[in-house]
């Protein structure tokens, strides 16, 4: 009775701890306090499930470029919101857009995407998952 006791108690930690894992905290890889903007070129679009991937050449102040990868919310979120990967009105790459995101703390080209403006086409915001 004991081992069964103590076995049913190990599999209901490891299940409560696996659920723990499996979601992650934005403040802990990006500044949420800093939102920057940007134009870019799109150079690659990733429309996958938990979170996609939009890669961005963007030029600093030296007019230098370099590629940002920008964390998306999924491929359902991006559609919902008017961002699609077919269609007439995909963003594909080559396209020109304004971005708004937060940057990644440790400084690197990274960032958690906030807002995509579409060439002729209204600001679309993200909320935070």
């Amino acid at each position: 009775m004991i081992k069964r006791t103590l076995v049913c108690l190990i599999l209901c930690g490891l299940v409560a701890t696996g659920s723990l894992t499996a979601h992650h905290s934005l403040a802990g890889t990006y500044d949420i306090k800093t939102t920057n903007r940007a134009t870019g070129l799109v150079v690659k679009v990733a429309f996958t499930n938990p979170h996609g991937a939009l890669s961005v050449e963007i030029k600093d102040k030296e007019g230098v470029a370099k590629v940002w990868i920008l964390t998306t919310g999924s491929s359902n979120v991006l559609t919902n919101a008017g961002v699609t990967a077919t269609g007439p009105d995909r963003l594909k790459q080559g396209d020109t857009i304004e971005v708004s995101f937060n940057p990644a703390l440790n400084g690197s080209n990274l960032g958690f995407l906030r807002s995509i403006t579409l060439k002729g086409k209204k600001e679309v915001e993200f909320a935070p998952v």
